[in-house]
């Protein structure tokens, strides 16, 4: 199949001869990768009727573009792309556009800037990657996952693959949500209370646009998930940053004025700390005191290898005060962005109002595909293999730690998939995420999750969700190299972890 005529056009500015533009246009599109080697191009007649030009033209720029290897002739066939195209000719450069709009005036509101760090897409390629929340190709099940897509895309599933739901879900989703997984953290919900969301950070979104303005406060965990501070950050709200101790959150931190409290109680994030069941009840006695609403993120509570976990808040709750948010993304792969809001129908409601507004709903095929894999048993499976995995690399990975010397500053009592991390407070973490990169070691820095202008840098986050367990050993024994070496270099420059006593001492669940 040759290359559609409507890649190719003429510029109206252009300063030369038709057939040096052709020429030039063809050469830049090979250069530049756009046309691939041996694909083939349209015939001369079919370029020179779409570009209103003489075919002679047409044939010259080809016939010259020939004798410069870009292209091959085959006989009868036509015109491809030479497998040995050239250097780029000295073509006159064109000049490039000027944008003309004051960018500065123009954007009303602006989201870029946050603290969410950028993870190198190629992560697969490096030896001892102990970086969080990528999915391991050795452990997910392909093949099953392969054939409930192939199931969802058959004649019977035409209506869920096709049809707009508008500001529904499958029903089956929903379904095996409300009576299979919900269950298990030991939640009851009908329907009506359940929305299926882009993965948990749209589901923190869409929370935080219907529960929070500019006049209310949000409570949230210091540190904690930085995209969530991102997402308070964005809409304006009063922030009320409340640091963590061994036990997760403490419920008289709490400001009395906070509208919405955001609480990670089953794997406190990113320290990994549990709240025991005294402080999930006194938490919600005090929302229930200020009359404040709590968002519990369950992230990860499928990871509970070592033993089972405490029922979720949102079980505890008597007075629909928890919003619930739930995510597939970690125990299936975290490209498939679906999961899922529990709340009271009157939050539901206007949260599912948001989305079709925004989205209107998720893919239908995404949807009913996970709820087979889900149905079908694939999904509890896949969970033991990886709770199996992810026990004997904890394992792993603990002994190495404690082989190098490395300081452990927090890890799940129930399991989970990483460990979080302590350095000498003179060594930063951000500069020796550099350093081990090119070693072929990813880490995660911790100064991203903190918030404030003088945010701890020598905490960081090594996981070992997606790191085979023959290579956690060498890979630790390459991070304490690397501390040590940046330990010895020097102390910190002065200010850069000059904390006051009063900001200093709210990090004790840090401390030995």
């Amino acid at each position: 199949m040759a290359l559609p005529v409507e890649t190719f056009f003429l510029h109206p500015d252009y300063q030369g001869t038709l057939q040096s533009q052709i020429q030039q246009m063809i050469a830049q599109g090979i250069l530049s990768g756009r046309f691939q080697p041996a694909e083939k191009l349209p015939s001369t007649r079919k370029l020179a009727t779409h570009l209103s030009v003489s075919r002679i033209t047409v044939t010259l720029a080809y016939n010259e573009l020939l004798s410069n290897d870009y292209l091959t002739s085959r006989g009868r066939s036509g015109y491809y792309v030479s497998r040995n195209a050239p250097s780029p000719p000295n073509f006159k450069s064109v000049d490039p556009i000027e944008d003309a709009v004051d960018w500065t005036r123009a954007i009303g509101q602006r989201f870029s800037g946050g603290q969410t760090p950028r993870k190198p897409q190629e992560w697969a390629k490096y030896k001892h990657p102990f970086t969080y929340g990528q999915a391991d190709p050795t452990l997910f099940d392909h093949a099953n996952w392969r054939l409930c897509a192939l199931k969802a895309l058959g004649q019977r599933d035409f209506t869920p693959l096709t049809t707009d739901y508008y500001d529904q879900d499958d029903p089956q989703l929903i379904e095996f949500i409300a009576r299979h997984t919900l269950p298990r953290r030991g939640i009851s919900a009908r329907p009506e209370q359940i929305l299926i969301t882009l993965g948990a950070q749209n589901a923190l979104w869409l929370t935080t646009q219907v529960l929070l303005t500019q006049r209310r406060t949000a409570a949230f965990e210091d540190p904690c998930y930085h995209a969530l501070r991102d997402i308070l950050t964005q809409s304006r709200c009063n922030m009320a940053p409340v640091r963590v101790d061994q036990d997760g959150l403490p419920p008289d931190a709490i400001p009395p004025d906070a509208n919405v409290i955001f609480t990670t109680p089953s794997h406190q994030c990113p320290t990994n700390g549990t709240m025991p069941m005294n402080r999930r009840r006194a938490l919600l006695e005090r929302a229930r005191e200020m009359d404040a609403l709590i968002v519990e993120d369950d992230y990860e509570f499928e990871m509970s290898f070592l033993k089972p976990p405490f029922p979720a808040l949102k079980s505890l709750d008597a007075d629909g005060r928890v919003i619930y948010v739930g995510s597939f993304s970690k125990s299936l792969f975290p490209g498939l962005r679906l999961g899922y809001l529990v709340g009271s129908e009157p939050f539901i409601k206007e949260a599912r109002a948001l989305r079709a507004s925004v989205l209107r709903h998720p893919p239908g095929h995404i949807q009913r595909t996970a709820a087979y894999f889900l149905s079908l048993g694939h999904y509890d499976a896949l969970v033991r293999r990886m709770g199996t995995a992810f026990h004997e690399r904890r394992e792993v990975m603990q002994q190495a730690i404690e082989n190098n010397g490395l300081q452990i500053a927090g890890q799940g009592a129930y399991g989970g998939s990483s460990y979080w991390m302590r350095a000498p407070e003179n060594v930063d973490t951000s500069e020796l995420e550099k350093t081990l990169q090119s070693q072929g070691v990813l880490i995660d820095p911790g100064e991203s999750f903190f918030g404030g202008e003088q945010r701890p840098k020598h905490f960081y986050r090594l996981a070992y969700s997606s790191i085979p367990s023959n290579r956690i050993a060498k890979g630790i024994e390459l991070v304490a190299q690397a501390i040590r070496a940046s330990e010895a270099s020097g102390p910190t420059r002065k200010g850069d972890l000059a904390l006051s006593e009063s900001q200093a001492k709210p990090y004790h669940l840090l401390k030995d």
